[in-house]
């Protein structure tokens, strides 16, 4: 069995061996002459699976190490009778980390109580609902949108217009859909980008077009109160350079690039495989997992907060790290720009995440412990 994966896909000979032969390549440039005669297709978010690549292949399983399926064909794969999987979750943890440091990050520029402020999470999918638990467990005001959700649920959702209305932080977590009731291709366009309050903070870790970068641009041209912080673009691997150097964070795409979260992915699908093969899985990813640089912090009872917070957080992973990588990326030449945004993420440091950090406390404080709690650290 031939088995082709994209070169940047972790632990693919520890966990897929076992299958057959693996040929590596580049997940932007693969085609249907260099697929061959593969069974087995395994692929990250930059690569378009559809009938163009597939149709008169021996392609009869398709993996994505990713949460997101919007670059599969899902329609062609149930016509042709090719099985597929993604990871759905795989990466939530190292977003939620990611959106914590850049509201440090945020806070530390504009000198704001994070506590203070209200949140607007736009879907409430892996990603999205791990947030907002973190954030209501913080003791934050949070407001959630996510129609899909509100239809089948019900429950205490708002809409995109009371989150752009009343909102201070607007964090992005929705898939990318183009058409549809549901559509979320430019979700925020020009008159609702307009629309955000003063000193508005806009994250976006999901997909770059459910923000119009264009629109974005001119708005922060124009208006030095809202932030933004970008981690996703409208044209990747191309990148508005006079958009992110607008931004207080530029980021190529690595929000959830921990590296539990890229090898959890890998997992995922070696036992969605399993399962199509109808063989037992007996690869464990906790027997290949590294240990991490920093396994535990103790703090004192007496610890201001907001101090604490920052130290916990940025302990593990600081944004603030990948947006220098990134600007210095930005040249003038975009053929290289290109090329530099794909090399930061196929040679991205390793990155831990934060729920596996021991915390303690020496002395009490119910605060403390709450934040520790919320955090989803060990303890």
């Amino acid at each position: 069995m031939l088995i082709v994966a994209d070169e940047n896909i972790p632990l693919v000979d520890a966990f897929f061996q076992g299958f057959g032969d693996i040929r590596r390549v580049h997940g932007r440039t693969l085609t249907r002459e260099t697929l061959g005669d593969a069974q087995i297709l395994l692929v990250r978010s930059i690569t378009r699976v559809d009938r163009a690549l597939l149709e008169g292949s021996q392609v009869r399983f398709v993996g994505t190490c990713t949460i997101g399926t919007d670059h599969l064909d899902l329609a062609y794969l149930a016509e042709a009778g090719i099985q597929w999987a993604s990871a759905p979750g795989c990466n939530a943890r190292g977003v939620v980390d990611y959106v914590l440091g850049s509201l440090l990050t945020l806070a530390d520029i504009d000198g704001a109580d994070l506590a203070a402020r209200t949140y607007g999470i736009v879907g409430a999918g892996q990603v999205g609902g791990r947030l907002i638990k973190v954030l209501r467990g913080l003791g934050w005001q949070v407001k959630v949108c996510d129609p899909p959700r509100q239809a089948q649920e019900g429950g205490d959702y708002v809409s995109l217009d009371e989150i752009i209305a009343s909102c201070d932080v607007i964090s992005v977590h929705t898939p990318l859909q183009r058409e549809g009731e549901d559509a979320t291709w430019h979700l925020f366009d020009a008159p609702r980008l307009a629309r955000l309050r003063a000193g508005s903070w806009l994250i976006n870790a999901a997909r770059g077009a459910v923000i119009d970068n264009l629109a974005l641009r001119e708005l922060l041209q124009a208006r030095d109160d809202v932030q933004a912080v970008l981690d996703v673009w409208e044209h990747e691997p191309a990148v508005d350079a006079a958009l992110a150097d607008l931004c207080v964070l530029s980021t190529p795409h690595i929000a959830g690039y921990s590296l539990d979260g890229r090898q959890r992915g890998t997992e995922q699908i070696y036992r969605a495989l399993c399962q199509f093969l109808q063989v037992p899985a007996s690869i464990q990813l906790s027997s290949l997992l590294p240990a991490a640089w920093l396994t535990e912090l103790r703090l004192h009872a007496s610890a201001d907060p907001a101090w604490a917070l920052a130290a916990v957080c940025r302990s593990v992973y600081d944004p603030r790290v990948d947006d220098g990588a990134f600007r210095r990326s930005l040249g003038d030449n975009p053929a290289q720009q290109r090329l530099a945004f794909d090399a930061l993420r196929k040679h991205y440091p390793p990155r831990r995440e934060l729920d596996a950090l021991t915390v303690s406390i020496a002395g009490d404080s119910p605060v403390l412990w709450q934040m520790v709690e919320a955090l989803g650290c060990q303890h």
